[in-house]
């Protein structure tokens, strides 16, 4: 695997998915993927007759430990590879499979995510964007926000409200598997804090959709978005594989910090400095140790689901703050950003750290994860 890792192409590179914001960052990184699924790394535990190998989940397990360890390019198409894939694989009809399994992991079909609306955030079951049958078709109006890399997909995994009269509202909800190229359909690209893009505001206005693109039955489409939802978090197995995210390990924060100085005394020197990173460290060996714990039955029986529900919560927030750390102990060094020439390891950490924001939101923000956790894991009341 490092002996295949592409050189620097000679401009930035996206540290996540969610930063996907230019052509040349498309082509590169859409080539890179083709390389991974030719090699018969991605997509490994996928049915051979929809472009996988058909091999145990763990031959994917170690691959993508290597990647890993090789500090390879992400795998970009990850809502497709992750989400959508795995839920077409696991519910999806034959047809369904056929069409759109391969596409996904040659990168030649891109795949966003249509949940969250403007106006309802992480309450997706208040979603209001419109679907109303007409003949074999769907006509949809609303909007769609934080889409990820929705200016470049080709399919959208679409939740929206054929039935506004329904009893419950969860009842209302449809789930499409919805083209993008077509009348109607509007991206518009929102710039983030870092200066990048990744993300868009998608509007619908009068988009006409093949009524075959609804999955499952009408009305039945919050039990799907449900299912997705599980994949994203990691609660459920099933992803094609690759990195969805640049390594970024703890030991790499301390390699950075080696020889800083602050007041004239090198920063790793400094007791309270040692103790907090000795704290980050044992939570980074606790998450890591926890992902191991999750795949073993016996070891999860006091609190099932427990450890896939709870990390996305503690990951995500764990990471935040070790950027935050990273910046902070650079000292005034900390202010400068990957414009300027004096930014300690080119900005890589002051960008690391104001991306590391959208993970804490996507799939559910911390506070519908910590929610999720209270009610699901450990039975308490709502």
């Amino acid at each position: 695997m490092k002996a295949n890792k592409p050189a620097d192409p000679g401009f930035l590179l996206p540290q996540s998915f969610m930063e996907v914001g230019s052509e040349q960052q498309l082509d590169f990184l859409r080539e890179w993927q083709y390389k991974l699924w030719s090699a018969g790394y991605l997509g490994m535990a996928w049915p051979s007759e929809y472009g996988g190998q058909g091999a145990e989940p763990v031959f994917q397990s170690i691959a993508d430990k290597e990647m890993s360890r090789a500090s390879v390019p992400i795998a970009f198409n990850v809502i497709g590879l992750g989400w959508a894939g795995p839920l077409i694989n696991d519910v999806g009809t034959e047809e369904e499979k056929r069409k759109y399994l391969k596409g996904i992991l040659t990168g030649e079909d891109i795949w966003c995510q249509g949940f969250s609306e403007p106006d309802h955030g992480s309450d997706l079951g208040s979603a209001q964007c419109r679907a109303v049958r007409d003949g074999d078709e769907y006509v949809i109006n609303g909007s769609k926000i934080w889409t990820t890399m929705g200016n470049y997909a080709k399919y959208m995994i679409l939740l929206a409200r054929t039935n506004p009269n329904a009893e419950r509202k969860y009842d209302g909800l449809s789930f499409f598997l919805s083209p993008m190229k077509v009348p109607g359909v509007d991206p518009k690209p929102i710039r983030k804090l870092t200066g990048e893009y990744g993300f868009t505001q998608t509007y619908f206005n009068d988009a006409r959709i093949p009524a075959s693109c609804l999955m499952g039955e009408e009305g039945k489409g919050w039990q799907l978005a449900m299912q997705t939802l599980q994949y994203e978090r990691g609660a459920e197995a099933g992803a094609a594989g690759g990195l969805s995210m640049v390594r970024i390990a703890f030991e790499d924060m301390i390699e950075m910090l080696q020889g800083k100085q602050r007041d004239g005394v090198e920063v790793l020197d400094d007791p309270v400095v040692r103790d907090e990173l000795m704290q980050l460290l044992i939570e980074d060996k606790a998450i890591s140790i926890g992902e191991k714990r999750a795949h073993i039955g016996a070891l999860n029986n006091d609190f099932r689901m427990s450890l896939p529900l709870s990390t996305k919560l503690r990951w995500t927030e764990h990471a935040r703050r070790m950027r935050q750390a990273a910046v902070r102990l650079q000292g005034a060094g900390g202010s400068l950003y990957v414009q300027d020439s004096q930014a300690i390891q080119g900005g890589f950490w002051q960008r690391a750290y104001m991306q590391s924001f959208s993970a804490t939101i996507g799939g559910g923000t911390l506070q519908v994860q910590a929610n999720i956790v209270a009610e699901h894991v450990l039975g308490l009341p709502k």
